[in-house]
């Protein structure tokens, strides 16, 4: 668990990490270089989750040795798959990282929603649903991992 109390804001307890993989942890189907070293030292605080479409087929063999949970959204309604995920786990206790117009749900209904600018883009109101926007998925990792730069960033 990592707590984190940001004044003026709220105090989080963090038990889950969700992530989108296409445009947040991988481009075009491979893991960003990094990834894999940031959760698995993020793995003792946070149980980690992974959704996909698994658009490029590779999501399997790239996080194999990572540990997490996996889950393959369907192609329809991707959204509320998505949504319908954190809300079993109880959205309180969950950090989402995105990019696309299909995590704009999640990031609101999180604790905390991040909204990554990679070399996809982010989907302008998934930018606006977020708590934090970053500039790559290390940058959001590490505000996980030294969470006074959150505090800095969120406290009122």
């Amino acid at each position: 668990m990592i707590e984190i109390q940001i004044p003026g804001y709220k105090k989080l307890l963090l038990e889950h990490i969700v992530l989108d993989y296409n445009g947040t942890m991988a481009i075009d189907g491979q893991l960003i270089t990094g990834v894999r070293e940031a959760l698995v030292n993020l793995s003792g605080k946070l149980q980690i989750h992974v959704l996909t479409a698994d658009t490029f087929g590779k999501v399997e063999s790239e996080v194999k040795d990572i540990p997490c949970t996996l889950t393959i959204v369907p192609e329809k309604d991707q959204s509320k798959g998505k949504f319908d995920y954190i809300m079993r786990l109880d959205p309180n206790t969950v950090v989402c990282i995105g990019n696309g117009r299909n995590d704009q749900l999640m990031l609101k209904k999180a604790a905390l929603g991040i909204a990554l600018m990679q070399e996809e883009g982010a989907a302008g109101e998934t930018i606006l649903a977020a708590d934090v926007v970053c500039r790559d998925i290390i940058s959001a990792l590490d505000l996980l991992k030294n969470p006074l730069r959150l505090k800095a960033t969120l406290r009122s």
